[in-house]
């Protein structure tokens, strides 16, 4: 599921905008419908795929790699989430709960010469946008999501936070009943990207350069292996381990998201944009993922140094 905001986004404007009542409005807001749903059916916990489902994958070049990579892109199997293990060089592709046997299928037909290439995984639930560091903040548009980092640029300060929560929203609370407020969404990028920054207005409210408690000095790229911590209004603070870089999530209905962080961390609904952080170094913007924080899950999150060249803004 993609962790999301807990009501969907009503617009796919990467800018301010108020929401709409198009059919793209109507089709996330049945999409999200559904992942919520899926979050809280669960029980299971992830697993690979069956050997029906996924072959043993071959070694591969770097050039077989981005064409089985486009291959998958192309094949557009909403639920499926892929990225290149460099320790195996092969193309691991995620799927989850909602992607058939057939999906699985078309996967490896559009593979076609590069199928021994690609190495397919299922995890549990659905891949879904989390919504909700760590500290709620609410939109106009009547979503939840989480605050990422605290960010500075001329003296100016805002926060940073998933693309997917910015996405249709004009102004932000600090409180459910939207009597507090934060400030105006400044930047919006989504998807493609999944990173948002929105303007501190309000003199009253304190935003220190911490995330979950721990003091942020900088920012860093995140590396296979890498110890990081998640932060989100939902579920807390959790640990793991990063798995997967330069990762694509098909969320569905033209929602995709390209060079995300891959981690086994659990999230859940209202955890997006949430801050993922390795000791004192902000590492991403919590984007979505499967699976909840009872039995494990598969998160993706966007890189925050590109969020922060992007907006031209520094931690502090």
């Amino acid at each position: 599921m993609r962790i999301r905001r807990t009501t969907p986004r009503t617009t796919s404007s990467g800018t301010l905008g108020t929401p709409g009542t198009g059919s793209a409005g109507r089709r996330r807001l049945l999409a999200a419908a559904a992942g919520l749903a899926a979050a809280a059916a669960l029980t299971v916990p992830a697993t690979t795929a069956s050997a029906a489902d996924a072959p043993a994958a071959a070694a591969a070049t770097a050039e077989q790699l981005d064409a089985a990579g486009e291959a998958v892109l192309a094949a557009d199997v909403a639920g499926t989430a892929w990225h290149v293990d460099p320790a195996t060089r092969t193309l691991v592709v995620t799927a989850d709960s909602t992607v058939s046997r057939a999906g699985i299928a078309e996967i490896k037909r559009a593979a076609g010469a590069h199928t021994a290439a690609v190495r397919v995984e299922r995890t549990s639930g659905k891949l879904s946008r989390y919504l909700d560091g760590g500290d709620a903040v609410h939109a106009d548009a009547g979503w939840r999501c989480s605050a990422g980092f605290n960010v500075v640029r001329d003296g100016v300060y805002y926060f940073l936070t998933a693309g997917h929560c910015t996405d249709g929203a004009g102004t932000w609370y600090a409180n459910s009943g939207r009597s507090t407020v934060i400030g105006p969404t400044a930047g919006s990028s989504f998807p493609g990207n999944d990173y948002g920054l929105v303007r501190y207005d309000n003199p009253s409210l304190a935003h220190p350069g911490t995330a979950g408690g721990t003091d942020i000095t900088g920012a860093a790229d995140a590396t296979i292996g890498m110890s990081v911590t998640r932060t989100g209004s939902t579920t807390g603070t959790h640990r793991g381990t990063v798995t997967g870089l330069n990762a694509t999530v098909n969320y569905g209905g033209g929602d995709i998201v390209r060079g995300m962080i891959r981690t086994d961390v659990c999230a859940e609904p209202g955890d997006s944009g949430g801050p993922l952080y390795s000791g004192s170094l902000a590492i991403g913007l919590t984007s979505g993922g499967s699976g909840n924080c009872r039995t494990g899950g598969t998160t993706f999150y966007q890189p925050v140094t590109e969020a922060l060249k992007a907006y031209r803004v520094s931690v502090y």
